[in-house]
C-alpha cells in the first residue's frame, strides 16, 4: 500500500477540517476489485465506514479534499475508480459496488480498524443513482454487509425526465422509495442551468435531487446550495482533460471550496447522526447556523 498524509490543527466546526490527521492508502489493485483510494485517520482507533462513488467519467481522485475532509472527523472513506470508460447504462455500475461492499471485510485490520457495523453508502451525480439503485436492491443482489445510511449528492437519473437511464431509479411516485434506511439529498441550485445551449444541464430538471428527494420516505434530509453547481464539490485542482472539462461543462459558482466545505460538513453532520447518535450538528444546519453557502432549500422528513 502506498500512504500519503494530511495535517490538521485542532477544529470541532463540522465545516472545517476535523481533529483527525488523515492519510490517503492505495490498496494493490491485484487484491480489490476495482481500484481503490482509501482514506483514513492515521490515530488508531476504529471507525465508521463511507463508500462514495463518483460521478459519470470522473476519477475517484478528484474527490480527495473533500474525502479527506470527511475522514478528518473520524471516518473511513472507500472511493473506488467504477470505470475508465462508459455508455449509457449503468447497470454494471451497481453490480461493481456490490463487489466492493462483499470485499469490504477483507480490509486488514491494522491500527486503523474498520467498523463495518456502521457503513454508508453515497454517491455524487451518476453515483448518486448507482448508490440508490443498490440500496433498492435493483438486481436483486445478494450482499453480506448491511448498509446504514445513504446520501446522494446531487444525484442524476438520466439526460431529462423521460430519457432516464437503466436501471431507472425514480417511479415520480412521491415516498415511493423503500429504502429502510435514513437518507440524505444534497442538491446544487445551479445544476439544472446550462452553461452552453448546446450541452444539457448537468443535473437537468425531472431528474435530478428534487426527484430524489420527492420519493424519500421517512427519516430524510434536503438541503440545496442556491450559487454552486454540479461539480463544485470536486478538487480545486483536476488534472487531465477530464478535469478541465469539468470547469466548463457545468454552470458552477465563483470557487469549489464552499461548495465543498458545505457538503463535507453535511456529510459529517449526517454520519454523525444516524452513525453515531450525535444529532446537534445536523440539526444546526436545519436551524441555518454557520453553513459556508446560502441555502436555498431545506427540509426534514422525521
Amino acid at each position: 500500500m502506498s500512504p500519503s498524509s494530511v495535517s490538521v490543527s485542532a477544529n470541532t466546526d463540522v465545516f472545517a477540517i476535523g481533529n483527525h490527521e488523515t492519510q490517503l492508502v492505495k490498496p494493490d489493485e491485484k487484491v480489490t476489485p476495482k481500484p481503490l483510494l482509501i482514506f483514513t485517520p492515521l490515530e488508531a482507533g476504529e471507525y465508521p465506514v463511507l463508500v462514495l462513488l463518483h460521478g459519470y467519467l470522473l476519477y475517484n481522485s478528484f474527490y480527495s479534499q473533500l474525502s479527506h475532509h470527511v475522514a478528518s472527523h473520524g471516518f473511513i472513506i472507500v472511493v473506488p475508480q467504477l470505470y475508465s470508460v462508459t455508455g449509457p447504462d449503468a447497470t454494471k455500475e451497481v453490480e461493481y459496488v456490490a463487489e466492493i461492499t462483499n470485499w469490504l471485510p477483507q480490509l486488514l485490520p491494522s491500527q486503523v480498524n474498520a467498523n463495518l457495523k456502521k457503513l454508508g453508502l453515497s454517491g455524487h451525480s451518476r453515483g448518486g443513482k448507482v448508490a440508490f439503485a443498490l440500496a433498492l436492491n435493483k438486481l436483486e443482489m445478494e450482499l453480506k454487509l448491511k448498509y446504514s445510511a445513504l446520501i446522494g449528492i446531487d444525484p442524476v437519473d438520466g439526460m431529462d425526465k423521460g430519457k432516464q437511464t437503466p436501471p431507472k431509479i425514480l417511479t415520480y411516485v412521491p415516498h415511493s422509495f423503500n429504502l429502510k434506511m435514513p437518507v440524505m439529498v444534497i442538491g446544487s441550485g445551479l445544476g439544472e442551468v446550462r452553461k452552453n445551449p448546446l450541452f444539457p444541464a448537468c443535473a437537468p430538471k425531472g431528474v435530478n435531487h428534487e426527484d430524489f428527494y420527492n420519493e424519500c420516505c421517512k427519516p430524510a434530509c434536503y438541503f440545496v446550495a442556491k450559487d454552486y453547481g454540479h461539480l463544485d464539490m470536486l478538487d480545486d485542482e483536476t488534472k487531465g482533460i477530464r478535469g478541465k472539462s469539468t470547469h466548463c461543462l457545468c454552470k458552477n459558482g465563483k470557487s469549489r471550496e464552499p461548495m465543498r466545505r458545505f457538503v463535507g460538513g453535511a456529510v459529517v453532520s449526517f454520519l454523525k447522526a444516524y452513525l453515531g447518535g450525535d444529532f446537534s450538528h445536523l440539526m444546526a444546519i436545519k436551524d441555518d447556523e454557520n453553513a459556508p453557502v446560502v441555502l436555498q432549500k431545506v427540509d426534514f422528513l422525521l
